[in-house]
C-alpha cells in the first residue's frame, strides 16, 4: 500500500451545543472519547492520537494509556484541529496520510476505519471517505442524514466497492429510481491535500449546505468513497448516547 505511514487523529472538544461535554460522556465507566480511541487502535491502521480542545480530554485519554495533544479550542472545524495537531506531532512530516475520525463515533467497526486507506493507493485521490446504503425511507428526506452522490463503476473487481464522489447534500439526491447513500463522516487525507484544504476559504456551496467536504470538491480535489455495510451511530443527543450505551453493553 502506498500509505506507508498513516496516522489516525481524532478531533474532540467540549463545546457541542446539543450535548455539552460530549467527549467525556460516560459509556460503561469510560468517557466516549476513550471508546472511539479504542476502536481506532483496534483498526491497526496506524498511530492514534486525540486532538483535544481542552485539557480534560487530554487527561482522559492519557489515563488509559493513549496519546493526546492539546489544540486551540477556538479552531473552527475538525479538519483545522487535525491539521494543527499534525504540525505539533510530526514536524518532520513522516506521516504521509491522515485519517480524520470523528470523536462521536464510539460504535464504528474497526474494519471500516481500516477500509478507508486502500483507495489512497491511487495517486490521483486526494481524500477518501465512507458511505453506506440508506435502508430506512425516512432518512432520505432527513436533512441530518447527509446524502452522497457516488459514481460506482458498473463492474468492479476486488473486495471493496469504491467510487468517485460527485456531490454531498442534505437534500434527497439524486432524483429518479435507484439507491441513496448515507455519508459517514470519516476521511483519509493525503497529507498535501489536508494542508491545502485548511488554507482554502469556506466555499459557496459549503456555506449553503453546511458541509465542509464541498469545499474540497469546489476546489477540484478528488474524493472517493468506500461502500461499507452499516453506518455507525453518531452521538449528538442524550437519546443517541443511550443507544450507544445499549450497543456497547
Amino acid at each position: 500500500m502506498n500509505a506507508s505511514n498513516p496516522i489516525i487523529i481524532i478531533p474532540a472538544r467540549l463545546g457541542a451545543a446539543r450535548l455539552p461535554n460530549k467527549p467525556l460522556a460516560d459509556i460503561h465507566g469510560q468517557p466516549m472519547i476513550v471508546h472511539v480511541w479504542r476502536r481506532a487502535c483496534e483498526a491497526k491502521a496506524g498511530r492514534v492520537v486525540v486532538a483535544a480542545g481542552e485539557q480534560a480530554i487530554v487527561d482522559a485519554v492519557i489515563a488509559v494509556g493513549g496519546e493526546a495533544v492539546l489544540t486551540d479550542p477556538a479552531l473552527a472545524s475538525g479538519s483545522d484541529r487535525i491539521a494543527a495537531a499534525l504540525k505539533q506531532l510530526d514536524p518532520r512530516q513522516e506521516h504521509d496520510f491522515v485519517i480524520n475520525l470523528q470523536g462521536d463515533l464510539p460504535t464504528i467497526p474497526p474494519e471500516d476505519i481500516h477500509s478507508i486507506l486502500p483507495p489512497m493507493d491511487d495517486p490521483a485521490v486526494d481524500i477518501a471517505t465512507l458511505v453506506t446504503l440508506i435502508t430506512r425511507p425516512e432518512e432520505i428526506q432527513d436533512p441530518n442524514v447527509v446524502k452522497a452522490v457516488i459514481a460506482f463503476p458498473a463492474r468492479q473487481s476486488g473486495p471493496l466497492r469504491i467510487g468517485r464522489a460527485l456531490y454531498f447534500s442534505r437534500a434527497a439526491i439524486p432524483s429518479g429510481e435507484g439507491p441513496y447513500f448515507h455519508h459517514i463522516g470519516i476521511y483519509a487525507y493525503r497529507r498535501s491535500a489536508l494542508e491545502r484544504f485548511v488554507t482554502l476559504p469556506p466555499s459557496v456551496l459549503e456555506l449553503r449546505e453546511r458541509l465542509e467536504q464541498l469545499r474540497a470538491l469546489e476546489a477540484g480535489m478528488k474524493i472517493v468513497a468506500v461502500h461499507v455495510d452499516t453506518a455507525p451511530l453518531g452521538v449528538d443527543t442524550l437519546a443517541d448516547l443511550e443507544r450507544a450505551r445499549l450497543a456497547l453493553a
